[in-house]
């Protein structure tokens, strides 16, 4: 009797959580589809768009592809984290009022599971609306917005703020290596985690090359991080993604080709932080290598390049990152991007089946 009690507990559980994760995701799609035309008059009444792109000289090929694009708003991401802003804060604050109700539940605020992930979610973003911000009015390095090494700079001091809060307030020094088990790795804890925050924002801002590119392929990645953070019970955590998840798709609604407006790095380096803040805390780190494996293709095709120009003086793709070098080849816009969803939703699947095989996962969920 006792077992079919605790089977009818596990089960209630899971039907409120997965009401809560699919009304926040509703909510979510919906408010941000309210917010887009409106936010989408701010940026064409203010010309938020880039006004230069990359020097013929320097990427002849990226600028013949993409002139077409100049003059198109960016800073679309705001969108994505001003809705869950929006949601996170409006479902916090019903739960002071009507606290013990129905709506309470709905609050995913918490700061054991959510407090970092949105932190490192709206900071990075910030960032990236100064950086967006800089090269819409001809600012920073050539006129393009801050330079490289000080964008790597700053995301370096968040990564190593959100590692000293693991390392030292969580008491984390282990990683988990799939079918191994956790490896404690002590104080190089804290650069094994800045490297993988520093390595997911960039590579996110390198798959933001193609309409709906990084939209999709982020939505693939954050459905299997939810997937995982629901077997480890981490609801509020999993919430949070379906909060991401329903911006993320009424964002997509519009940037997919033709793209009204760009993401923008407000958006990309948002999502790239936040996805590698999450795979830290659901201790994941080396299977997002797998789930996001578009991420490693791209970001890998870059340091390919950089190495072969310098070494080699030759290129090995024909323009960088690598969706661009089909771009050259000929493939059409929407077809690159297509194909690079299947390949990030196999990667997902992969991660996911791994995941499930390893030993840690309980024998329920097996």
């Amino acid at each position: 009797m006792e077992v079919v009690n605790v089977e009818i507990t596990n089960s209630v559980f899971t039907v409120v959580n997965v009401l809560r994760v699919f009304i926040v995701a509703t909510i979510s799609f919906f408010a941000a589809l309210l917010i887009t035309p409106l936010w989408l008059k701010v940026l064409h009444k203010y010309d938020f768009s880039k006004k230069k792109v990359a020097r013929f000289d320097v990427a002849p090929i990226f600028s013949k592809l993409h002139q077409k694009k100049q003059g198109i708003p960016i800073g679309g991401g705001v969108i994505i984290w001003g809705t869950v802003l929006i949601v996170i804060l409006g479902f916090w604050i019903l739960a002071q009022i009507f606290p013990g109700s129905s709506l309470a539940k709905l609050n995913f605020l918490s700061r054991g599971q959510t407090f970092l992930p949105l932190g490192a979610l709206i900071i990075s973003a910030i960032l990236g609306l100064i950086d967006d911000l800089w090269s819409v009015k001809g600012k920073g390095d050539k006129g393009r917005g801050l330079r490289m090494r000080d964008r790597f700079f700053f995301y370096v001091l968040l990564g190593l703020g959100g590692a000293w809060w693991f390392y030292y307030k969580l008491d984390w020094n282990f990683i988990n290596v799939p079918f191994l088990g956790d490896v404690t790795i002590g104080a190089w804890y804290m650069l094994f985690f800045t490297f993988v925050i520093v390595a997911s924002t960039f590579s996110a801002n390198e798959t933001d090359g193609l309409d709906g590119l990084l939209g999709g392929v982020a939505l693939t990645i954050l459905g299997a991080l939810g997937v995982i953070a629901f077997v480890q019970e981490r609801m509020d955590l999993v919430v949070f993604i379906a909060a991401i998840i329903g911006g993320l798709i009424a964002f997509l609604w519009n940037n997919i080709y033709p793209a009204k407006f760009f993401m923008g790095d407000t958006g990309a380096m948002a999502l790239g932080t936040t996805i590698g803040v999450i795979a830290m805390f659901l201790n994941v780190p080396l299977l997002l290598s797998v789930i996001g494996i578009i991420f490693v293709l791209e970001s890998g095709s870059v340091i390919l390049q950089l190495w072969s120009k310098k070494f080699r003086r030759k290129k090995i793709f024909l323009s960088t990152p690598i969706h661009h070098h089909f771009e050259a080849l000929g493939w059409p816009e929407m077809q690159v991007t297509m194909r690079f969803w299947m390949i990030s939703a196999i990667g997902a699947i992969l991660g996911l089946i791994i995941f499930f095989v390893d030993s840690r996962v309980p024998p329920f969920f097996r």
